[in-house]
C-alpha cells in the first residue's frame, strides 16, 4: 500500500525540491536517481513519457526498495485512471497529473494513493479541490508565474501549491516562488542538466543538487 497523503505531502514540503525526469535508458534513470538521492533528495517524480516508461520505472522501484527505503518514488504525466492503476500496482508512492481528471481522482481515492493534479485556471483548481486534492501542481509554471500564486492562494486557503516548469535552481527564482506561497517546486532539465547527464557526470549532478538545496535552506 502507498504511504498516506499526509506522509507524502509532508515529504514534498520537507524536500522543497521535486526532480521531474524521464529517460529511455534504464541505466541512466538509475544513475540520475542515485545522484539525486546522494545529493539529499528524498522525493522523485519519474514521468510516463516514453515507450520504456514502465520498464524503467520498475527498475527504479527495485533500486529504491533495495537501497533507498526512505525515498518516495512517484509517477508523473498520468492522464487517466487506467494508467494510474498500472503504476499504483507497480508500487508508485504517488500519482502526478498534468491535468485535472475526476476519474483519476476517484481511482486514487479508492486505491488510497496520493493524487496531485495539474491545474492552470481557477476552475481547474476548484475541480481539483472538490475531488479531494490537497496539493496542486501549477503547470506550466513558466506561463503562470509567482504572481499567479499570490493572486490565487486567497481563493483556496486549504490547498497547497507546487509549480512545475520554468522554475530555476537559483536564489532569485526560488525566492520568488516561495515568497508567493508555494510549498515546493518541481524542476526538470533546469535541475537535472542535460549536459551533465549526457556526459554521465554523476558527481557533477550530485553537486548541483546539493548547491540547490543549500540555496533553499539559506532561504528558510
Amino acid at each position: 500500500m502507498a504511504p498516506s497523503s499526509e506522509i507524502i505531502i509532508a515529504a514534498f514540503e520537507q524536500s522543497g525540491i521535486i526532480p521531474v525526469f524521464y529517460h529511455d535508458d534504464a541505466a541512466v534513470c538509475l544513475d540520475v536517481l542515485q545522484a539525486c538521492y546522494d545529493g539529499g533528495l528524498r522525493v522523485f517524480e519519474f514521468t510516463s513519457r516514453g515507450e520504456n516508461a514502465r520498464k524503467n520505472f520498475a527498475a527504479m522501484r527495485d533500486r529504491k526498495v533495495a537501497t533507498m527505503p526512505d525515498l518516495f518514488l512517484g509517477i508523473g504525466t498520468i492522464k487517466n485512471a487506467a494508467d494510474a492503476a498500472v503504476y499504483a500496482g507497480m508500487g508508485a508512492d504517488f500519482i502526478v497529473c498534468p491535468v485535472t481528471d475526476p476519474e483519476t481522482a476517484a481511482y486514487c481515492q479508492s486505491a488510497q494513493i496520493t493524487w496531485i493534479p495539474g491545474c492552470m485556471t481557477p476552475t481547474e483548481i476548484s475541480v481539483a479541490e472538490k475531488n479531494g486534492a490537497q496539493l496542486v501542481k501549477l503547470f506550466p509554471g513558466n506561463v503562470l508565474g509567482p504572481g499567479y500564486v499570490k493572486s490565487i492562494k486567497p481563493l483556496f486557503p486549504q490547498l497547497k501549491f507546487m509549480p512545475t516548469g520554468g522554475v530555476e535552481p537559483t536564489q532569485l527564482s526560488m525566492d520568488a516562488w516561495f515568497d508567493a506561497g508555494v510549498v515546493c517546486v518541481g524542476m526538470g532539465s533546469n535541475l537535472l542538466s542535460k549536459s551533465l547527464i549526457e556526459s554521465k557526470d554523476w558527481g557533477g549532478l550530485k553537486e548541483k543538487i546539493m548547491q540547490t538545496f543549500a540555496i533553499l535552506k539559506a532561504m528558510k
